[in-house]
């Protein structure tokens, strides 16, 4: 019997389909990557109201899980953070044999097992691999420091080793931009809406409250002194927020919806994009060679960590 590497994975959405392409690419298990997710995207509508359920929520679980058979995949139910907290379905887990693959121990396989916050999960040890968004390394433990930091490449060098011992490994290559805006009363249209233009800007700039540590991290200390941080009221939509204030930082896809607004799109400042990540002392050979199945051939990610 081979050993059975478990790897923490998000639960749901944008990440967990990431690391799902990401697994289905490397393993071969396209159909195992697609039932997961068309599985999770109807049973978001389901949640949001745009399909209706016809069994209740307890005989759709017993129906997608299959609890005997470790190589097909379990979900698990997960309270909802909307209007009468509805049970939502979500992942929990699934093995996949690594059959044949050079480097690995024979009867190797990997169990991905859905958590919450799979960066945590590493900072306890709990696991030696996992899947995370890059936002909560710099929330959580990367250092603030003068220079702005707009690379995941350069994220190891700024996490103190007495903080944590987890490191990023790649980048999945998923990415999505904090960005910079503004109305145009706020940056004339003489000036672009990046750090230079920010090391002279004194006044207002608003942000989501968790993302502070973020964006001090990502513009340097130097860039904000003389900004003061303002955060949209509770239910007031963000970038609607940021038209208020007149200039601000948002995790946007295209930037259409910050148009409608009236805002101008500036500077792209760091990716919001999911890495792998290991716990650096619970890397075995066979963790090892997992890790390098996992992240070989990142090349679609410009942002990949040498390694």
């Amino acid at each position: 019997m081979g050993e059975t590497i478990p790897i923490a994975v998000p639960r749901k959405g944008r990440p967990l389909e990431c690391v799902l392409d990401r697994v289905a690419a490397r393993l071969d298990v396209p159909a195992l990557a697609d039932d997961i997710t068309s599985t999770l995207r109807h049973e978001k509508a389901r949640t949001k109201g745009t399909v209706d359920a016809d069994e209740d929520v307890y005989h759709r679980l017993a129906a997608y899980s299959t609890v005997d058979d470790p190589t097909e995949p379990e979900y698990t139910l997960l309270r909802d953070d909307r209007a009468g907290k509805p049970r939502r379905i979500v992942f929990d887990s699934v093995t996949i044999p690594l059959d044949d693959r050079d480097g690995v121990p024979e009867g190797t396989s990997i169990q991905l097992v859905g958590r919450e916050e799979p960066f945590r999960a590493l900072r306890t040890h709990e696991f030696a691999l996992g899947f995370d968004s890059a936002d909560l390394v710099l929330e959580e433990v990367v250092e603030l420091r003068p220079k702005p930091l707009d690379r995941i490449a350069d994220v190891n060098a700024r996490i103190n080793p007495v903080d944590t011992d987890v490191r990023v490994v790649t980048g999945l290559g998923d990415t999505v931009y904090h960005t910079l805006m503004a109305t145009p009363e706020a940056a004339p249209p003489s000036e672009s809406i990046d750090r230079d233009f920010l090391e002279d800007y004194e006044g207002p700039i608003c942000i989501e409250p968790r993302y502070e540590r973020l964006v001090q991290a990502v513009l340097g200390t130097k860039t904000l002194d003389g900004v003061e941080f303002h955060y949209p009221a509770n239910g007031r939509e963000e970038e609607a927020a940021i038209a208020d204030t007149g200039l601000g930082v948002y995790l946007t896809v295209t930037g259409s919806t910050a148009r409608d607004h009236g805002l101008l799109l500036g500077e792209q400042l760091f990716p919001s994009e999911t890495v792998l990540l290991e716990n650096t002392p619970e890397v075995s050979e066979s963790v090892a060679a997992v890790r390098s199945v996992l992240a070989n051939g990142a090349a679609e990610t410009e942002l990949a960590v040498t390694h």
